[in-house]
């Protein structure tokens, strides 16, 4: 049974920093690139950031890019967003995704 559980949202000021995990189960993590993305409120989901399977090569949104770092210990089948600089324009709810695998989310509020 397949399992993807993001942890690591909350509450934080503008300027602040937050650190997402992604933990996930119950197929081959390693061969499969590995996606956030979010959502904020009346908005369409939308592409974070990517890290492929092996060579970890990364991609960012615009929006993101220079702010956010994607990372990926296949060791232990988790994936990092490690987000700088936040702005109240990332408060949305962050989604990890593999394959076809997606979880639940978790909750990033930036306001003061």
């Amino acid at each position: 049974q397949v399992h993807i559980v993001e942890s690591g949202g909350g509450l934080v000021q503008p300027g602040g920093s937050l650190r997402l995990s992604c933990a996930a189960s119950g197929f081959t993590f390693s061969r499969y690139a590995m996606s956030w993305y979010r959502q904020a409120p009346g908005k369409e989901r939308e592409l974070v950031a990517v890290i492929s399977s092996v060579r970890g090569s990364t991609n960012y949104a615009d929006s993101v890019n220079g702010r956010f770092t994607i990372s990926r210990d296949n060791a232990k089948n988790t994936v990092y967003l490690q987000m700088n600089s936040l702005k109240s324009e990332d408060t949305a709810v962050y989604y990890c995704n593999g394959y076809v695998y997606w979880g639940k989310g978790t909750l990033v509020t930036v306001s003061s």
